[in-house]
């Protein structure tokens, strides 16, 4: 992970580099507060929409796993585009695309597939598996007079 994050810096600060020289300092900042404006403004019409989206699929009662993704997705984006630099911006704004955001959920819903099925004795939810979940049934209800015995005298 160290790694990762190693080389993330690496490309954020070889991208700023790379666009300064080509615009300017202030070109570049200017650019930089163009992509958070632009990606905050679509972070939050793309939200708009999935949560619009996700509430239709819950009343009509169908599984709302692909919403549900889409917002996951949808608030990733918005995080990438809050972070600075162009790296983050330009994969923030893929995510927040909806026919990018298609290929993203579909991946992920794959990753998530293929997770399940490793597991053992596990069914994917996906592919109609069974869930049993261990409870009890407790009764709330107070127990009338009748139901306990009365001791007189």
């Amino acid at each position: 992970m160290a790694v990762v994050f190693l080389l993330y810096v690496v490309a954020e600060v070889a991208a700023l580099w790379a666009v300064g020289s080509a615009i300017g300092i202030f070109g570049t900042l200017g650019l930089l507060l163009a992509g958070a404006f632009l990606g905050s403004w679509l972070a939050r019409r793309e939200g708009g929409k999935a949560a619009r989206a996700f509430m239709e699929t819950a009343r009509s009662g169908r599984s709302a796993h692909n919403e549900v993704t889409d917002g996951m997705l949808i608030g990733l984006g918005g995080l990438l585009i809050m972070l600075p630099g162009f790296v983050s911006d330009v994969v923030g704004l893929l995510v927040l695309l909806p026919p990018t955001r298609g290929i993203f959920r579909r991946a992920w819903l794959r990753r998530i597939e293929k997770r399940a099925m490793s597991a053992p004795n596990v069914r994917s939810p996906f592919q109609g598996g069974v869930i049993v979940v261990d409870s009890e049934v407790v009764d709330t209800e107070p127990k009338s007079r009748k139901d306990h015995p009365v001791i007189e005298g």
